[in-house]
């Protein structure tokens, strides 16, 4: 998958479609991939995950570029 694209965008989905996601960004932060990544925010269906990972930078968990 990493090899065949130029960019990654995550569709409304479940607990697989997140793991992918998630799996992707982690690569981002590992310098081992530096293609953009979407999240396709369907009537807000992300908006939930997009506060846990602000609250997560907040605290310093993750790095501001995670979100």
């Amino acid at each position: 998958m990493l090899d065949n694209s130029d960019a990654f965008i995550a569709l409304p989905g479940g607990i697989g479609t997140w793991e992918e996601n998630f799996q992707i960004a982690s690569w981002a932060l590992l310098n081992i991939h530096h293609k953009p990544i979407c999240l396709l925010n369907v009537d807000g269906f992300f908006n939930k995950l997009l506060s846990f990972l602000d609250q997560a930078g907040e605290e310093n968990f993750i790095p501001h570029s995670a979100r």
